[in-house]
């Protein structure tokens, strides 16, 4: 039961996330009867597996939002803002409720109390319509010219939620006649990977009736969010029965079954078909027509139907993807266990090399080969979209757009691009500050936005992309922008900077990034107390990203956001600086140099006919040994901007597990992490967006002083 359980509440939230995202597009005016029936799915999906584990709580509170959602429906109740207001907080509810069947807890007096008044809320729905019985709609007769097909395949999981696919059959027959009946066992696999207590059942229907579509459905209603239902009407056009035949899910050998299981061709005439087939003459030379030929040829089936399915023969011949549900820790320690290999197949190179035995290198070259195989493949199936945490801000948008009396909406782009999802987990907060302080601080009020020529409606917008080995996260909105001179007072006032001091346009905006600073006027729920831009970088920062910001006063701001795609195996770049090895990842390496200017006090070279300011490692880190004959130049990028690292040594590239730095270090400049080496030794892992900045700053310092007038100097 703990594993039901467990099942019932994670597939609860999906469909919470689904019903929430549904009421959200319905308050946005999309009123289709697509989204409020998925609404009422959802709801009614949550309703039946809390029935099936025996949540009395969880069924009666959704009953009731059901009921409101069915009224909806059959449009007895009309759609409002409050309504849709009502019913996310009754979705709230319902996920606290399900916080508490997880906990194996009952609701309290107050959480009673409380999901009483969110009921209140809704007003009084009108009782639902009931589906259509026995004594409602009389059963037709065999002979009935309206033949509709249904094709339904369970889910595996339809038994577990105690659901008996017979059962569906016989509440059809509450309504009309089953005229034919096909089971189909196609999803059946081999008895090694049999499922005793799965489902693989379905059912191929003619079925005679006078009942509406939306009756038809309502019959499998308990099942509907975990089976495909396909229901063809009456006097269906071929496009329909060609979406049908795309949809279809086994692999049948056959063109002529599969015409067959869409309800575009009888059993009888394909068996004409066949026989015909079989009484025409043919040989080596001169085969027999096939029978998809035939069926045209006797105006059985139009021939674009006959196209179709030999289309679908071929993809289902060629295999199909199947998804399958893992749990998140499981896939942690298979990434583990694939960075030990890692570990372990740098040791095994290593030793290969010191032997100099020739076959076991080779040996070794092609496990790492392999190796990086099994890691690439294995840091896939980590990798998500990031389109799911952006649409859960469409409810943040709207709740505190409410609060503030605003008009916001929210825009969306590159939602499919792919991170790993650790990244993805830690990268929702930083999100949040940034979105409630473009609401708060970026978008004007309805007035003020008419008054300077701007839509009523404000625009936040998130766009992710790939650059260079990075993700990057835009957040924009087209808001007021950012006061400079307010944002300067401010720093003055706290004593940040010098009343004297000179600033530039990028060192303001950064101000906002300092811990406890705050430009609102008075403390609200949303902001004023000094906490939440400097919890974005620093966040932001514990995932080696970096965040950048951009405003024109007047137009809107633009936060851009870089960080790492994994958080776990890189290529890397081994240097070494005396009888010390660092890694750079691979990505940021631009290209490779002979430092000829060792000599020299310049913080800059010439590359390509650029100023490329360095930085000399050793200098950086502080490392007394004697100096080699000859040094490197790395030129690595980050963010567009490029600089040069100044090493010993060059060792090559090879695989790299990042393991992160204690607390004790978190303040040291230059370094993002650690690995072990093959030899069992510790590497360190540069920061390459720490150095560029480190580069790009002692090159405008020392143009600054370059430009500065010389102060009492002798005449």
């Amino acid at each position: 039961m703990d594993e039901l359980l467990a099942v019932f509440v994670q597939e609860s939230r999906e469909q919470l996330q689904a019903l929430e995202a549904g009421l959200i597009a319905l308050d946005r005016g999309e009123h289709d009867p697509d989204t409020l029936n998925g609404v009422f799915r959802a709801a009614h999906t949550i309703k039946g597996g809390a029935g099936v584990v025996e949540c009395d709580f969880i069924v009666e509170f959704t009953h009731v939002v059901e009921n409101t959602l069915d009224a909806l429906r059959n449009g007895s109740r009309e759609l409002s803002p409050p309504l849709i207001a009502a019913l996310l907080q009754c979705s709230d509810h319902l996920s606290d409720l399900l916080d508490l069947l997880e906990q194996s807890a009952t609701p309290d007096a107050e959480c009673l109390a409380r999901g009483q008044q969110r009921l209140a809320n809704l007003g009084n729905p009108t009782t639902p319509t009931p589906t259509p019985t026995a004594a409602a709609t009389p059963p037709v007769a065999a002979n009935s010219d309206r033949h509709w097909h249904i094709s339904v395949r369970f889910g595996l999981d339809t038994l577990r939620h105690g659901m008996d696919p017979v059962s569906f059959l016989h509440y059809l027959e509450e309504m009309g006649e089953i005229v034919g009946l096909a089971t189909i066992y196609d999803q059946l696999p081999a008895l090694a990977e049999y499922d005793p207590e799965g489902c693989y059942l379905g059912f191929e229907i003619d079925y005679a009736s006078t009942a509406d579509k939306a009756s038809i459905e309502r019959v499998f209603d308990f099942v509907r969010d975990d089976c495909l239902l396909h229901i063809i009407p009456p006097d269906s056009k071929v496009d329909d029965f060609i979406h049908l035949i795309e949809q279809l899910p086994e692999t049948p050998p056959r063109i002529g079954e599969i015409l067959v299981q869409v309800g575009a061709l009888t059993e009888k005439e394909l068996q004409q078909a066949l026989h015909t087939q079989s009484q025409l003459p043919h040989d080596d030379d001169h085969p027999a027509p096939k029978v998809g030929e035939i069926l045209v040829e006797h105006h059985h089936v139009p021939p674009q139907l006959v196209e179709a399915a030999a289309g679908k023969q071929g993809k289902l011949q060629a295999g199909q993807n199947h998804t399958l549900r893992i749990q998140a820790d499981k896939l942690d320690k298979l990434i583990d266990l694939v960075g030990e290999l890692v570990i372990a197949g740098a040791s095994a190179r290593l030793l290969a090399r010191e032997i100099g035995q020739t076959r076991l290198s080779r040996v070794t070259q092609i496990m790492s080969r392999l190796v990086e195989e099994i890691r690439d493949s294995a840091l896939e199936l980590r990798m998500v979209q990031i389109g799911e945490t952006f649409n859960r801000f469409h409810r943040v948008v709207r709740d505190l757009s409410h609060e503030l009396n605003k008009e916001v909406e929210l825009n969306i782009s590159g939602a499919e691009t792919e991170l790993d999802k650790s990244v993805v987990e830690k990268i929702s907060d930083p999100l949040m500050h940034l979105v409630r302080n473009a609401i708060d601080h970026g978008i004007e009020s309805p007035e003020q936005r008419l008054a300077a020529g701007k839509p009523a409606r404000g625009k936040i917008g998130f766009n992710a992309y790939h650059d260079s080995g990075s993700i990057v996260i835009e957040v924009r909105d087209d808001g007021a922008g950012v006061n400079r001179q307010k944002v300067l007072k401010r720093a003055i006032e706290r004593g940040l900077v010098s009343a004297n001091q000179s600033l530039s346009d990028t060192e303001i905006l950064n101000l906002l990034l300092e811990p406890g600073f705050s430009t609102a006027d008075k403390v609200s729920n949303v902001s004023g107390r000094g906490v939440g831009m400097d919890v974005v970088k620093r966040n932001i920062q514990s995932l080696r990203g970096r965040i950048d910001m951009e405003s024109v006063e007047g137009q809107g701001s633009r936060f851009m956001i870089r960080l790492p795609l994994t958080l776990a195996i890189i290529d890397g770049f081994h240097v070494a600086i005396a009888a010390s090895t660092y890694i750079l990842p691979l990505d940021s390496v631009v290209r490779c140099l002979e430092f000829k200017d060792a000599a020299s006090d310049r913080d800059y070279l010439d590359f390509g006919g650029e100023a490329l300011p360095f930085v000399r490692l050793r200098d950086l880190f502080r490392i007394d040994a004697p100096m080699p004959p000859r040094q490197n130049v790395i030129v690595v990028q980050y963010a567009g901007q490029k600089a040069g690292l100044v090493v010993d040594q060059l060792l090559g590239e090879s695989q790299t597990v990042i393991k992160p730095l204690s607390s004790m270090f978190q303040h040291m400049r230059g370094i993002g992490g650690a690995t072990i080496l093959g030899s069992g030794e510790v590497a360190l892992i540069l920061d390459v967006q720490a150095l560029v900045q480190l580069a790009a700053t002692r090159e405008t310092d020392s143009l600054s002083v370059q430009r500065e007038p010389a102060v009492n100097q002798p005449a």
